[in-house]
């Protein structure tokens, strides 16, 4: 089969695995050909994601790699494994890559995070709170691209609400409760809406107050997605451009460290709801 031509999130990152567990063995890209009996430039493509690679030539390539944490490489695995392809698949050529790669990671994590100061979480808004916010978009987008991100939407949120949910812990700084997208009865059904999902047994909404002062990432928008295995956790970070992708070590550990500095520094899920209705009850 040819390269591929577009590539998805878990296809690069499949990639970057397979990479890194070649480096960390020290084996060179021409013996890893030779192993697989394929030529030198199948093994660049299979690292960067065009190609993909099959469970046999994985787990061959892991044996010689000297990798032996089972569950690991049985993630890979799955991840090399051809795949129906996911709803947000019908998006493909109408939204933009980043829309398509949000869904995929959500859709195949086990358990997501996330920290917002600014905006709702995506997962948590309410179609009118997110047409506000699509509407503000500089240059301004024509009705039918506003529908097309709304529908998006509203299906990623399936994630949270469908048979056998993924559990969401989500920080929510007291400056996004504030924010008016749409005006003030807008305002108030995407609080009310936030206190029903909250109730969710899958789902853990913290607030973080003003009052608690400085803390890391203050700005910045983050979502931490858990992997079947820690090494294949995704942290996604919020840009203007569209979304970026990390998941080296040293990322990772650091997002994780900060949201569990961002966990504790929130209020309790039962104040947190508090906090939530006093402010609706302000609007």
């Amino acid at each position: 089969m040819p390269p591929r031509t577009i590539l998805t999130q878990r296809q690069k990152r499949l990639g970057s695995e397979l990479r890194r567990m070649r480096t960390t063995a020290g084996v060179s890209a021409e013996y890893a050909a030779g192993l697989l009996g394929v030529d030198r430039s199948r093994i660049s493509n299979m690292e960067s994601g065009l190609r993909g690679i099959s469970t046999e030539r994985l787990r061959t390539l892991a044996c010689n790699c000297d990798c032996t944490d089972e569950t690991y490489i049985n993630a890979l695995a799955e991840m090399a494994e051809p795949s129906r392809p996911g709803w947000w698949e019908r998006y493909r050529g109408s939204l933009p890559q980043g829309f398509l790669d949000i869904s995929e990671t959500e859709a195949y994590a086990v358990r997501l995070r996330g920290a917002n100061t600014v905006h709702v979480p995506g997962l948590l808004q309410t179609s009118e709170h997110a047409m506000a916010i699509f509407r503000a978009v500089i240059p301004q987008l024509p009705e039918h691209e506003v529908a097309l991100r709304l529908a998006h939407r509203s299906e990623r949120q399936s994630v949270i609400t469908r048979d056998n949910p993924v559990p969401y812990v989500a920080v929510i700084h007291e400056a996004a409760l504030r924010m008016q997208f749409g005006g003030r009865d807008v305002s108030r059904g995407q609080l009310k809406h936030l206190l029903e999902v909250s109730e969710r047994d899958n789902v853990t909404v913290l607030v973080l107050p003003f009052d608690q002062g400085a803390f890391p990432g203050a700005g910045q928008t983050v979502v931490y997605a858990e992997g079947p295995v820690p090494q294949l956790d995704t942290v996604q970070i919020d840009n203007s451009h569209g979304p970026d992708f990390l998941h080296s070590d040293g990322q990772l550990a650091k997002y994780r460290a900060q949201l569990d500095l961002l966990e504790g520094l929130a209020l309790s899920p039962e104040r947190s709801r508090d906090v939530i209705r006093e402010i609706a009850h302000q609007l």
